[in-house]
């Protein structure tokens, strides 16, 4: 061996040899081992989603007048989002001193016929201290059913809707005769002003008197009162949409279905009732702002469930849509 190899490779092939017979010899790893410190090791990542709120389940909701929480509906007649949710059952209400139509309507957030259609009372008579009153869960009327009486000639005899009330009364096509139903935002007969320019009165005293404007300057009504309280006039697309009456703007969306409203605008007026517009090509205010009556507040478009370019105008809480 020593003539072979040379002795300085020599001493260190003898030296392995000897400590392998010893078992000294340490296997070498198949890769090298890296090392790490604070500055190369692998840093912990955040999940990264598209949706930030990816969690969240259940529908679209709406926050009203920012006390009520409602899923979103549209021109059809259903409770939409500018209505408060309601209780389905009804009250009864003891007359206090100093009470008044107008004040005990705004507790139970009704329209003040609604109380007086409840309670036949007239438009003119005074409450009494301890008088109890019948109070709806809604804007409405109540009616019994009548042999005959069908979903669509109650609801066309009060203006109502039929699929809102089998909705909220849990009927089906057939009702059932000596029933008690509930009709949202119906209405009992009564004279209804032909123009703006008449007077239109409701208990309390509350008069209406060129209150409300036709929204658009001209068009043509395509569509008489249905959904709630609401009719459809129409005019090419950009036509202006004014205020039909001054107020704040509670509600002014744009993009997305939104119930089929497309579009739309609500104002709050400072008699207690509310105007909306909708399928808007653009809206031209936004929540918060107060308009004046005959501001263009809108142009007129074909967004949400529409065939054509109109403006579906409703007047809530308050007279039956004059226009």
């Amino acid at each position: 061996m020593g003539t072979l190899i040379p002795s300085s490779a020599s001493a260190g092939v003898f030296a392995d040899f000897f400590a392998s017979i010893r078992g000294d010899v340490k296997t070498e790893e198949a890769t090298p081992s890296v090392s790490t410190n604070v500055q190369t090791m692998t840093l912990l990542k955040p999940a990264l989603n598209i949706d930030p709120v990816a969690g969240r389940g259940g529908g679209d909701i709406t926050i009203v007048d920012d006390s009520a929480l409602m899923a979103e509906e549209g021109p059809s007649g259903t409770i939409a989002d500018i209505e408060r949710a309601k209780s389905a059952s009804i009250s009864l209400y003891v007359v206090r001193r100093g009470d008044t139509l107008s004040g005990i309507a705004k507790l139970f957030d009704v329209s003040i016929n609604t109380i007086v259609w409840a309670n036949d009372l007239s438009r003119s008579e005074s409450l009494k201290v301890g008088q109890m009153l019948t109070i709806l869960p809604v804007t409405g009327v109540s009616y019994t059913v009548k042999k005959g009486d069908t979903l669509a000639s109650v609801a066309k005899k009060f203006g109502g809707d039929a699929g809102e009330i089998a909705s909220f009364n849990d009927v089906g096509n057939v009702l059932q005769v000596g029933t008690d139903i509930i009709i949202p935002n119906g209405e009992v007969a009564v004279s209804v002003a032909a123009s703006p320019a008449r007077t239109q009165s409701f208990g309390s005293g509350i008069q209406y008197i060129g209150y409300y404007v036709r929204p658009i300057i001209g068009g043509t009504r395509t569509q008489g009162i249905h959904g709630y309280n609401g009719v459809d006039i129409a005019s090419p697309v950009g036509t202006p949409i004014i205020a039909s009456a001054s107020g704040d703007v509670i509600i002014s969306k744009e993009g997305g279905w939104n119930g089929g409203y497309g579009n739309y605008v609500v104002v709050r007026h400072p008699n207690g009732t509310q105007t909306l517009y909708s399928h808007n090509l653009r809206n031209a205010v936004g929540i918060g702002e107060y308009v004046v009556q005959g501001q263009i507040i809108a142009y007129i478009g074909a967004t949400g469930r529409t065939t054509g370019p109109h403006v579906h105008f409703e007047i809530r809480n308050g007279p039956r849509n004059p226009f």
